[in-house]
């Protein structure tokens, strides 16, 4: 029998699995293939509202400082290392395993590129913030693979999962996985009750869950709190997202995402003012 991992309490009743209603392999723009936006299928998934895959090597360049408000980023590799910075002044090298977390609140500018691995491999998500923090301070942490929570195969980025709470704390009620599994494996992931939304996008390898779900593509569940079940058909990694439903309107920018035109008029004005004081320095 193979082992199922992850189980903290007895399986639930129902033995009908979490069926996929929605599959897409997103578009792609060089090493970068961008999943969900605010303007599709974030409006189904919030507060999931953008999701990129992306897989640079050799000398790629990243992207340069660019503005963001209203959201929260979280950006995970599974493979090599990428360097970051933002307009509050954090800077450093995100290494594999590793977590960075930038709460752009108001408003600020932030960027990265490649590290020193000559590849990395990994997700960018974006979360919609609520109103009562929306328009509120940036935020920028660093989690080194060693101080992200762990359960069985999976690193829990935002929110808890079995024994394990990420110290990130998103302000709403939302988990954000990353898991390995080799060939054979199954892991059973039961959702808290009020998470109606899910998904899982793989990275590489090939689950069953139970239809088949391959690298590059994002699965969309049935709305349910009921527990997914996860089998690799290869060695597979993949993140996963749950969460109660957004209860607000996604107002977009460029870069931002607000629930209402006022604060997103408020954010793009600080993102202005930023931009006229990176212009001064000579950093655009």
């Amino acid at each position: 029998m193979t082992e199922i991992h992850g189980l903290t309490s007895p399986a639930p009743i129902h033995t009908r699995p979490r069926k996929i209603v929605r599959r897409t392999r997103g578009s792609h723009h060089g090493p970068i293939t961008r999943l969900m936006s605010p303007g599709d299928l974030g409006q189904l998934l919030k507060p999931f509202v953008f999701l990129d895959l992306f897989d640079m090597k050799g000398a790629s360049s990243g992207m340069g400082l660019h503005p963001h408000s209203g959201i929260a980023t979280v950006s995970y590799l599974f493979e090599g290392s990428v360097r970051y910075e933002d307009t509050s002044g954090a800077t450093g090298v995100l290494l594999a395993d590793g977590v960075e977390w930038f709460k752009a609140g108001h408003g600020a500018w932030h960027g990265g590129g490649p590290g020193d691995t000559g590849r990395a491999r990994g997700f960018q998500l974006w979360l919609a913030l609520p109103p009562e923090q929306e328009l509120g301070p940036v935020e920028n942490v660093y989690l080194v693979p060693d101080a992200v929570a762990r359960d069985g195969p999976a690193r829990v980025l935002v929110g808890t999962h079995g024994g394990a709470t990420s110290p990130l704390n998103f302000p709403a009620s939302l988990n954000y996985l990353a898991v390995r599994l080799r060939a054979g494996e199954s892991w059973r992931y039961q959702p808290a009750n009020d998470h109606r939304v899910g998904w899982v996008s793989p990275s590489t390898g090939r689950l069953r869950v139970p239809e088949s779900v391959e690298a590059g593509e994002l699965a969309i569940f049935e709305p349910s709190p009921d527990a997914i079940d996860f089998h690799a058909e290869t060695d597979t990694e993949f993140v996963l997202g749950s969460a109660a439903p957004h209860a607000h309107d996604l107002v977009l920018g460029q870069y931002s995402v607000h629930t209402s035109p006022a604060t997103l008029r408020a954010g793009e004005r600080r993102l202005d003012e930023i931009q006229q004081r990176l212009q001064s320095e000579g950093r655009l």
